[in-house]
């Protein structure tokens, strides 16, 4: 077992839905076969569905069973510890907190961790109920999913709702993103290694790429995404993230605050688009069928007016980045599912060679977690000099033969063990919206329809032009 795992009740609210039942069951089992989970901790689920625990096991053992390791011995002591609470959230209805205060009492010296994987408007009244209940300890954590509001205001309201029953360093904003093994590795890469440092800066490479693409579009949750958007869904948690851990200075030390520091430095030095220049330098489109789309609500002027897809031309202000774009993208429906950075550095000062092209460095975060560097060869043969770009590769999944943990398996670990490290502090989360809400509110007040563009592509023209003015373009390579 590990030294970090020690006795905790998880308590999952939401714990019935999809995301428990895709993600965290999945990894907690995980958690639970490599022995990442104490004897004693327990998994309790709370939702409206008036499951008891034998139902929910029932539920877990149908709908999870056949997504993880055939291990029948594994299986069962898992769903050992599996407990269900029905409750009413801001309702009347204060039996489900009865239930819950019985189960956990006796246990008041375990770490609780109360993880809220359910819609944030839930996020104050379900804390404010389990003030009331009694259940909040100083041992307690509580884990908050995105999104974390719409924009700046929604998201200091939650953050404030909750913060007045929970301190700051018990509040865990988790963003899955951060828990993948290529993000960790962005770290190890930038700071464990000597020779990327002297070239990491404006100096030296030309422009950043991040991308997070979908080949999926949202049948049946029109009714959510009408109301989030790839600007609220992606880019202010998810491509945000990643640009700070690219973008950061090296942190003093490899602790909980100092990368938090330098991430929320990046985010303070964000150029602002505002005005005019979100015309310029952002894009919008929404895909062709969108509106067409099975789903439980029909399309209404609010479909019509959300993106699917989204390009940004961002500027870090600061010494080491003056003057390099860092391009964001992410959309629905393109030709493929990949999420990576890419670092484009400058051409050399003086080429000797004909046909060359710059040096490119691609962290690829999904489907398969790895590391290219391109770089310039000769092509075998007599005569002329014929160059090549040729990757250097390093793929995790061929490298080192222990399976990659899921990013939910390492994040709920790093919550057992109390750990906020890869989680985002309210700062951060504030700074991101106090950038993106320029945008949001010059979109919403323009009569401007996002661009259309077909489904399987890399999105609309004007996502290209955005590169382009400035001789530029995405980088793309054959489906993985």
């Amino acid at each position: 077992m590990s030294p970090l795992a020690h006795e905790a009740d998880l308590v999952v609210f939401g714990g019935t839905g999809d995301l428990s039942m895709r993600k965290l069951l999945p990894a907690l089992f995980h958690s639970d076969l490599e022995s990442r989970l104490a004897p004693q901790t327990r998994i309790i689920a709370m939702s409206r569905g008036g499951l008891d625990d034998a139902d929910f096991r029932g539920k877990v053992d149908s709908e999870v069973r056949q997504s993880v390791p055939d291990d029948s011995g594994a299986w069962q002591r898992f769903l050992g510890r599996l407990h269900h609470v029905s409750v009413d959230v801001g309702g009347d209805d204060t039996s489900g907190w009865a239930a819950l205060t019985r189960l956990l009492a006796g246990h008041e010296q375990r770490d609780r961790v109360f993880y809220l994987a359910s819609p944030p408007m839930t996020f104050g009244p379900f804390c404010r109920d389990l003030h009331g209940a009694g259940l909040i300890t100083p041992q307690s954590r509580v884990v908050l999913e995105k999104p974390l509001g719409r924009d700046l205001a929604s998201s200091q309201l939650i953050n404030a709702e909750v913060g007045r029953y929970f301190a700051e360093e018990q509040i865990f904003r988790i963003d899955h993103y951060l828990g993948k093994e290529t993000v960790q590795n962005l770290l190890v890469l930038r700071f464990a290694n000597a020779f990327l440092e002297p070239i990491w800066n404006s100096l030296w490479i030309d422009h950043v790429q991040i991308t997070a693409a979908e080949s999926v579009g949202t049948p049946g949750r029109r009714g959510y995404y009408d109301h989030a958007g790839a600007l609220r869904d992606m880019v202010q948690n998810h491509l945000l993230q990643l640009l700070t851990l690219t973008a950061m200075e090296p942190p003093a030390r490899n602790d909980r605050e100092a990368i938090r520091d330098e991430k929320v430095k990046v985010l303070q030095a964000l150029r602002p688009i505002v005005g005019d220049e979100v015309s310029r330098f952002t894009v919008r489109g929404q895909y062709d069928g969108y509106l067409d789309e099975p789903s439980s609500t029909p399309p209404t002027e609010l479909s019509k007016r959300v993106e699917t897809f989204t390009a940004i031309r961002a500027e870090v202000k600061n010494w080491r980045w003056s003057g390099v774009p860092f391009y964001l993208r992410t959309g629905k429906r393109m030709p493929y599912r990949r999420s990576e950075i890419v670092i484009q550095f400058k051409d050399v000062p003086h080429a000797i060679f004909p046909g060359g092209s710059p040096n490119r460095l691609v962290i690829r975060l999904q489907p398969e977690e790895g590391i290219e560097l391109h770089i310039m060869a000769k092509e075998p043969g007599a005569g002329e000099v014929t160059l090549k770009p040729v990757p250097l590769k390093l793929s995790f999944g061929q490298t080192f033969t222990a399976r990659v943990p899921e990013a939910y398996e390492r994040l709920l670990s790093d919550v057992l063990a109390g750990n906020p490290t890869l989680f985002m502090r309210r700062d951060e989360v504030e700074a991101a919206w106090r950038w993106i809400d320029p945008i949001l509110e010059a979109w919403e007040s323009s009569s401007e329809l996002p661009e259309p563009y077909p489904g399987a592509t890399t999105g609309p023209a004007g996502a290209h032009e955005l590169l382009g003015r400035s001789g530029r373009a995405w980088h793309e390579e054959e489906t993985p």
